[in-house]
C-alpha cells in the first residue's frame, strides 16, 4: 500500500480542514513546494494534492502552484480539486500531473471519465467523497443522495487508474479511517481503491494496510494532519504501510 502525503491548497497555503468545512481551517505552511519537496525527501512516491479553492467553486485558483509543485519533484502527484471539464483534466495533465481526480464532476457527469479514460488511461481517478454512504460534491457542501457503492460500482472499468474515498465526517479529525465503508469498496470492485480521511496514527496505517477482502487490499492511503502535527515521520508511516496480515 502506497503513502499519499496530502498538500491541501486555500489560498496558495497549506492547510487541513476539520470535516471539509471551510470555516474550520488550520494553516500548516505558506510554502507549497518547499513541503512536497521535503515529502519526496522522506520517500514518498505519490504526493496528494487538493485545490479546495477549487472545489468549492470551480475555478482553478491554486493552479500554479500545482504546477510548482510537479516541477519540483520527480516522485508522481496525484491531484484534484474543481476538475469540471476535459480542459482542466488536460492543462493538469500536462502540467504534469500522472493523475488527476474528477469528484464533483464524475458525479454530476460519469460521461467525463468515459471519455478521459479513453484518451488518458490510468491517468485518471475518481474522487467519492461521503458521510456513511451518501456522497457530496462541491467541496463537500452538497449532499447528492447518492450511493457510495453503488457509484463505485459505476466507475469499476478498465482505464480508471484509482478509486480515492473519503470519509467527510473524518477527515482532519485524527478519528481513524472508516474501515467498514472502505470494506464495502473494496467487495464491490476491482478498480484500485485509495482510502483518504481520519487517519492518526501508524497503528491506523497498518490496520488500512492489512485491511482485506477476498483478497482484495486497498492501493494508497492518504494522510495530512498527522504528519503535520508531527504524530509520525513520512519514513514511519511509509514503512507501516508496507505492513502485511
Amino acid at each position: 500500500m502506497d503513502l499519499y502525503p496530502a498538500i491541501d491548497l486555500l489560498g496558495g497555503r497549506v492547510v487541513r480542514l476539520e470535516q471539509g468545512d471551510y470555516g474550520r481551517e488550520t494553516r500548516y505552511g505558506d510554502d507549497p513546494v518547499a513541503v512536497a519537496r521535503r515529502f519526496e525527501a522522506a520517500g514518498a512516491r505519490w504526493i496528494h494534492v487538493v485545490d479546495l479553492d477549487a472545489a468549492r467553486s470551480g475555478r482553478a485558483a491554486n493552479r500554479d502552484v500545482v504546477h510548482a509543485i510537479c516541477r519540483s519533484v520527480t516522485c508522481r502527484v496525484q491531484a484534484g480539486g474543481g476538475v469540471r471539464d476535459a480542459a482542466a483534466a488536460e492543462a493538469l495533465i500536462g502540467a504534469g500531473v500522472a493523475r488527476v481526480v474528477l469528484g464533483t464532476a464524475a458525479v454530476e457527469r460519469p460521461e467525463l471519465v468515459d471519455e478521459l479514460t479513453l484518451r488518458f488511461p490510468e491517468r485518471v481517478a475518481v474522487g467519492l467523497d461521503a458521510r456513511g454512504r451518501d456522497v457530496a460534491t462541491h467541496g463537500w457542501e452538497r449532499a447528492t443522495g447518492a450511493d457510495l457503492v453503488a457509484l463505485a460500482q459505476r466507475f469499476d472499468r478498465p482505464g480508471v487508474g484509482a478509486l480515492v474515498v473519503t470519509e467527510i465526517g473524518r477527515d482532519g479529525t485524527l478519528r481513524g479511517p472508516d474501515l467498514d465503508q472502505l470494506a464495502a469498496v473494496l467487495a464491490a470492485v476491482r478498480v484500485p481503491v485509495v482510502a483518504s480521511g481520519g487517519v492518526a496514527s501508524l497503528d491506523d496505517l497498518r490496520a488500512l494496510a492489512m485491511l482485506h477482502v477476498d483478497g482484495r487490499r486497498l492501493a494508497g492511503a492518504v494522510t495530512g494532519r498527522a504528519l503535520y502535527e508531527n504524530r509520525f515521520t513520512v519514513e514511519e508511516a511509509i514503512a507501516a504501510c508496507s505492513q502485511s496480515a
